[in-house]
């Protein structure tokens, strides 16, 4: 965020939750998207230095992401991302498998031409991103195909749901794609494409099922080698 956005101290008083639920998007699109790792650590004041913004909406946000499961706040200079342990992997698999492809099915009487040809621009982005090696832009499209399918059904209380376990494996799917990439899988977006174009909801369940089976499997492989899952 530039600090020509928002100045430290110059928000009027009716004008700062505005400023502290951008800061909290902005740590949530972060994690969501790999921007956060695990192992690194995260500080207030580090962040509220980079965002150009004082230390209390960060502290706001980090708090607000402490009891969404996404962060552990050890002390003000010691804040991490938690570690991924086997039951919470399951755990975050089951739950992943249990809404993402209601939310797919939902959103797919409501995905125009329009909608359909972004889906299909962000995925041929995710494509370059995988054949350039790009694990940021990859982790960017990635997100971006998943939610622009799902936020098509208009159900925002399931999107907030599914954005909330996506907090919390962002980060270590950017750490397993860093080392073993994506080129390997079978191309679900593309099967969940040609269903969408076909109206056919069992075939894009299953695509998106299968998705999330394949990205979620490279965190549990990565776990049994390194240590990852304990």
């Amino acid at each position: 965020m530039p600090e020509s956005e928002v100045l430290v101290g110059s928000a009027a008083p009716d004008e700062e939750p505005p400023m502290h639920a951008s800061i909290y998007e902005e740590l949530r699109r972060r994690l969501i998207t790999g921007k956060v790792v695990p192992g690194v650590g995260l500080s207030t004041r580090g962040l509220a230095l980079e965002l150009g913004v004082s230390q209390m909406p960060v502290r706001d946000a980090l708090s607000r992401l402490s009891a969404e499961g996404a962060v552990v706040i050890r002390s003000k200079r010691k804040i991490e991302v938690p570690p991924m342990t086997r039951d919470r992997f399951a755990d975050l698999l089951d739950c992943r498998l249990l809404l993402e492809p209601v939310a797919a099915m939902a959103a797919l009487p409501h995905i125009d031409t329009e909608t359909l040809a972004q889906l299909r621009r962000i995925d041929a982005d995710l494509d370059r991103a995988i054949e350039t090696g790009d694990v940021i832009a990859y982790m960017e499209c990635n997100s971006a195909f998943h939610f622009g399918l799902y936020r098509a059904s208009g159900r925002t209380t399931l999107n907030r749901l599914i954005e909330t376990l996506w907090l919390q494996f962002g980060p270590f799917m950017r750490t397993v794609y860093s080392d073993y990439g994506a080129a390997k899988l079978i191309d679900q977006h593309r099967l969940a494409l040609d269903a969408i174009e076909v109206g056919d909801g069992e075939a894009l369940r299953r695509a998106i099922a299968s998705d999330i089976a394949d990205g979620m499997g490279l965190i549990g492989h990565r776990g049994l080698e390194s240590d990852i899952v304990t």
